[in-house]
């Protein structure tokens, strides 16, 4: 990957959106080259596809957490049914696994407080292997949706 390649990747996060046409013009190169790099990235993973970026206020998704999980075990087992359990929860935008303590941290949307302790009690607290949840409230985003750097 080049410095051209990196440029493409920087424009089509900004706006994925963009016809090849205007893609090529943005980081001046002429259509057919611009649209042979844009195949290979995709071919190569670099690029995994493309999505509209929704607002979740205006979803009604007003309330946001994050979850950090410690699970009582750490075997194989333990491991596979927690992300296939928290996988299936839809709430659950994000979820890492971390190294050291605690063993997960997760971000849930919900459309408030209430729906949140619902969602907390009756999926989050059920899932296999859990020792302990922790949760913060999100009070604002300062950096969201960044496009990675170049």
């Amino acid at each position: 990957m080049d410095a051209l390649d990196r440029k493409i990747l920087t424009e089509l996060q900004l706006d994925g959106r963009l016809t090849v046409t205007e893609l090529a013009a943005r980081v001046k190169l002429s259509v057919s080259p611009c649209h042979r790099r844009l195949r290979d990235l995709e071919r190569e993973g670099a690029i995994r596809g493309y999505r509209a970026v929704v607002d979740p206020v205006a979803v009604g998704l007003n309330f946001e957490a994050l979850v950090f999980v410690t699970l009582r075990w750490e075997d194989a087992d333990t491991v596979t049914a927690f992300e296939e359990g928290v996988a299936a929860v839809p709430h659950v935008l994000q979820a890492q696994r971390l190294f050291g303590d605690p063993d997960y941290l997760l971000r849930v949307a919900t459309t408030d407080l209430a729906a949140f302790q619902q969602l907390y009690d009756q999926q989050l607290a059920r899932l296999p292997g859990i020792q302990r949840l922790t949760s913060t409230l999100v009070m604002k985003h300062v950096v969201d949706d960044r496009p990675l750097p170049e």
